[in-house]
């Protein structure tokens, strides 16, 4: 997903000179690169107790900083300061700021999202920089002002917000499908866990129907219900959540999907792991949990027409199934052992359910000074920084964002997870290269004391 949001990102930048360059046009965009730098400046003047700056690190201030044309406007006011950039007005401005309902109200919430962000500069503008008598009087002060110059000033602001409004909701719609891709997960992980009850109803049925014939063998009429009897089943379907699906209908594979019901109802009654159970001497809670635990691994789970039927329920599902099917045999084995609440939780803390949300903000904001570190680390002389798989780029990327904001988890244990995740979705190679840059990397992080743990 941060592949595709980095493939396609709207990257947010600055207006551009107003064509064609008249007197007013030329003197408006210089006020609005002068008020993009006062935003700047104000920003590093609103200070919390204990030194932070909360305004600075807002994403807008941020996103305005980087760009060269206002780190120039900054560098030429320290040597010779501007009207609308005078420390005096920046101070008095930034006062303002600190005292308004707008930013008493961010400061107290913090920096939520992108759109608040900007929500913030927005009221600020319009109604704190905009209204002070001061700033109107150096902006009016300036050689050949006039209400035309002044008009298209406030264009420019306006659209420099819009365009890192479009930017931001980039970010939002990624993160939508984040949350949707991890909601349609755990959809595949319960209708997977229906499976065992809806086989075994579907069997029952079979062997009704079987006792039902015209003509009747005594195989049918006393058939073997070892597999209907299955504790296991009848455990899951005790289940508080599992029974409010049932009861709910909604996944059910019968009404859904009885074509591939009866397919994998086939696999699993021919398979070995069937046979060798339902011809066993005896059994007990704990081997029909085993049955089942070997039917999805061996049988169910691998099967080419599972894979397919879910790939065309959900585009998530077929990068989902591997992941998900383990979580299904932990899931048997927890019945196996008595766990209190054996069906696990969507998440298992409150850490744990913004995990990914976190992780794909925290790679999106450093981006930059992520990749700029794997290219610090790269042999010039064998690689073309270039020439990097994008995908490995957004790997690397990823992996630097975990390591560097998630400090409860161990280093290794991220360099592992994104090697087994640079094998499965890059190239062959992928894994050994991963490796290698990210131990590079994490040893240059710990060298300069960036890293700690």
């Amino acid at each position: 997903m941060l592949y595709s949001y980095l493939l396609t990102e709207k990257v947010f930048a600055l207006e551009s000179q107003p064509t064609p360059p008249t007197k007013a046009s030329r003197l408006a965009y210089a006020l609005y690169l002068d008020m993009l730098a006062l935003m700047v400046l104000i920003a590093d003047e609103v200070r919390r107790p204990g030194g932070q700056l909360p305004l600075a690190d807002n994403r807008f201030v941020r996103a305005v900083r980087s760009d060269e044309k206002i780190r120039s406007v900054l560098a030429r006011n320290r040597v010779e300061p501007s009207a609308l950039l005078a420390p005096a007005l920046v101070e008095a401005l930034a006062a303002r700021v600190k005292d308004s309902a707008a930013c008493r109200a961010y400061l107290k919430e913090g920096s939520v999202d992108m759109s608040g962000d900007l929500r913030l500069w927005r009221e600020l503008f319009a109604h704190v920089i905009m209204t002070d008598s001061a700033v109107l009087a150096a902006i009016e002060k300036q050689p050949g002002y006039s209400l035309r110059a002044a008009d298209i000033f406030r264009n420019l602001m306006e659209e420099t917000f819009s365009n890192f409004s479009s930017s931001q909701s980039h970010i939002d719609d990624a993160l939508r499908t984040l949350k949707h891709s991890l909601d349609m997960a755990r959809e595949l992980y319960l209708r997977l866990l229906l499976l065992p009850i809806e086989l075994t109803e579907l069997q029952a049925r079979n062997l009704e129907a079987a006792r039902n014939k015209y003509v009747v063998t005594d195989h049918d009429l006393n058939p073997n219900m070892r597999f209907v009897d299955n504790e296991f089943v009848k455990a899951l379907e005790a289940d508080p959540e599992i029974a409010a699906l049932l009861a709910d209908g909604k996944y059910s594979w019968i009404a859904g999907d009885p074509r591939l019901l009866a397919s994998l109802l086939k696999l699993v009654t021919q398979s070995d792991e069937y046979r060798a159970y339902m011809e066993a001497s005896s059994t007990d809670f704990a081997g029909d949990c085993e049955f089942w635990r070997r039917m999805f691994k061996y049988t169910i789970l691998p099967s080419d027409e599972l894979a397919e039927a879910m790939e065309d329920k959900s585009v998530f599902w077929n990068d989902d199934l591997d992941i998900i099917g383990t979580f299904v045999l932990k899931t048997v084995r927890r019945f196996a052992e008595g766990q209190p609440q054996p069906v696990l939780a969507m998440y298992k803390d409150r850490e744990d359910a913004t995990f990914g949300r976190d992780l794909f903000t925290a790679a999106v904001r450093g981006k930059e000074e992520y990749r700029a570190l794997v290219d610090n680390v790269l042999n010039k002389d064998s690689w073309d920084s270039d020439r990097l798989a994008f995908m490995d780029v957004v790997i690397c990327i990823t992996a630097i964002a975990e390591i560097l904001n998630f400090p409860k988890i161990p280093v290794n244990v991220s360099i592992n997870e994104y090697i087994e995740i640079a094998k499965a979705y890059s190239t062959s190679k992928s894994g050994f290269f991963i490796n290698g840059l990210l131990g590079a990397i994490v040893n240059r992080l710990h060298a300069e004391g960036t890293l700690l743990k």
